[in-house]
C-alpha cells in the first residue's frame, strides 16, 4: 500500500458563476488553478472534446452519463467555446486538457512515489511516458501503471485495474486513453472504488508533452489551434475525427444549455 496521504484539499467554495451548463454538462469556468485544486480534491473529471460532445454524448448512454455527473467538467473544446460566443454572445473561459496536467504535474506533492496512477494506451506509450515523467522528477514504476484492454461499448468494468488502485492508493488517477472509452472507465472507478481519488480523464493530453503527438506550443492550444497541429501532423487518422465535430454545431444551435434527447430506439 502507498504511503501518500489519504486526505484530500478541500475544493474553493462554489458560486454560480462558477459553472455554466452547455448541453446539459455543467461546466467549470473558474480560473485554472481552481480547477486544479478541485482536480485534486477528488472524484470524476472529464474535458469532453468536440467529437465527443458531438457524438458520444449523444449517442452513448455511459459517456453521457460520466459527463454529466462528472464532478468537475472542463471546457477543452475550444470549438465549442467558439460556437458558444457565436450563438450566445457570451464568452466562456478555455481550459484544455493540456493547460489542466500540466498544471497538475506542477504539483510538487504528486512526484512522490504511489502519488499518481496511470492507466496507458499501451506499452510503448508507457515506456515513452514513463521516462519523461522520471526525467520530470517524478518518482513512477511499474507498480504505477496499467495498461489498458481494449474495451467494449457500453459501461466498463475492469476488476483488475479496480484492484491495482485499491492496492496502490493513489491521491490521483490519470486516465490516458481514448477519448469516449476514459469517461466510461472513470465513471466506473467512481462508482466502485472505496477511496476516492481524482480520476483525470485527460487522454492524449501528457502525449504532447512527452512526444507521442505532435507538441502543441501553448500559444497554440491558447488560440484554440491544437486540433490544427494534430491534424497536420497525422491528417489520414484526425479528419474523421473533426469532421464528427461539425455535429457540434447544429446540436449547439438547437439544445443550447438543455441536454439533447438520446435517439429514439
Amino acid at each position: 500500500m502507498s504511503t501518500v496521504p489519504s486526505s484530500r484539499p478541500t475544493p474553493p467554495d462554489s458560486t454560480p458563476g462558477d459553472f455554466k451548463t452547455v448541453l446539459g454538462v455543467r461546466f467549470f469556468v473558474g480560473t485554472i488553478e481552481a480547477a486544479t485544486d478541485r482536480a485534486l480534491a477528488g472524484g470524476l473529471v472529464v474535458a469532453p472534446s468536440g467529437p465527443g460532445l458531438a457524438v458520444d454524448l449523444v449517442h452513448s448512454p455511459a459517456y453521457r452519463e460520466a459527463l454529466t455527473t462528472a464532478d468537475l467538467a472542463i471546457t477543452d473544446s475550444g470549438w465549442m467555446v467558439l460556437l458558444w460566443r457565436l450563438f450566445t454572445g457570451e464568452t466562456l473561459p478555455r481550459h484544455s486538457g493540456l493547460k489542466l496536467i500540466r498544471a497538475v504535474l506542477a504539483r510538487e506533492e504528486l512526484k512522490r512515489a504511489g502519488a499518481v496512477f496511470w492507466v496507458m494506451p499501451s506499452a510503448d506509450e508507457d515506456e515513452r511516458n514513463r521516462a519523461w515523467l522520471r526525467a520530470q522528477g517524478f518518482a513512477v514504476t511499474e507498480e504505477d501503471v496499467y495498461i489498458a484492454p481494449h474495451y467494449a461499448p457500453g459501461p466498463i468494468h475492469d476488476e483488475a485495474l479496480l484492484r491495482r488502485i485499491e492496492a496502490r492508493g493513489p491521491r490521483v488517477v490519470m486516465l490516458a486513453i481514448g477519448g469516449g472509452v476514459q469517461e466510461r472507465l472513470g465513471l466506473g472507478l467512481r462508482a466502485r472504488l472505496t477511496s476516492r481519488p481524482g480520476i483525470l480523464c485527460l487522454g492524449a493530453a501528457i502525449a504532447f508533452l512527452t512526444g507521442g503527438q505532435v507538441a502543441i506550443p501553448v500559444w497554440a492550444d491558447r488560440f484554440f489551434l491544437g486540433w490544427l497541429f494534430r491534424l497536420a501532423s497525422n491528417p489520414r487518422k484526425f479528419w474523421r475525427r473533426y469532421w464528427d465535430a461539425l455535429r457540434l454545431a447544429p446540436l449547439l444551435w438547437r439544445w443550447r444549455e438543455r441536454l439533447p434527447a438520446a435517439p429514439r430506439g
